[in-house]
């Protein structure tokens, strides 16, 4: 009976590690997997690359759809082109909405010089965000 006892105190140790390293594996992987945040200042339009804008409103289903598209074509994009976003009810994302007379749902796409170029209300695909960057 002593020796059963003495198995499984040495054992507890290597299941409290094995638990802590698999909670820290999962929480890893979950990170990698989870898309990258789009930034909602616009100080980057017209640095030398091209700027993508979305005007996001929290509270459109249509707005969650379009980030979607937006992260599969930066998967695809990579660093070429700026991601941003312009909050509505933020006063950055609203100096942005005013400047370009933008609409909530509203996509606006700036050459690498920060020209507007196109613009488009979402929800646009990613093949053709990618075709706009083309």
């Amino acid at each position: 009976m002593g020796t059963q006892n003495s198995q499984s105190k040495g054992r507890k140790p290597w299941v409290a590690i094995g638990v802590v390293v698999s909670i820290g594996l999962l929480l890893w992987l979950l990170l990698t997997i989870m898309p990258k945040g789009f930034k909602t200042t616009h100080e980057q339009i017209g640095t030398g690359k091209p700027a993508l804008v979305f005007v996001y409103d929290p509270n459109l289903a249509s707005s969650n759809s379009q980030t979607e598209q937006m992260n599969e074509a930066r998967a695809h994009l990579g660093d070429n082109v700026f991601f941003l976003l312009a909050r509505a009810g933020t006063p950055e994302g609203d100096q942005l909405i005013a400047r370009y007379g933008a609409s909530r749902a509203e996509l606006l796409y700036f050459d690498a010089s920060g020209k507007l170029v196109k613009r488009q209300f979402g929800v646009v695909s990613a093949n053709e965000l990618m075709q706009w960057m083309r």
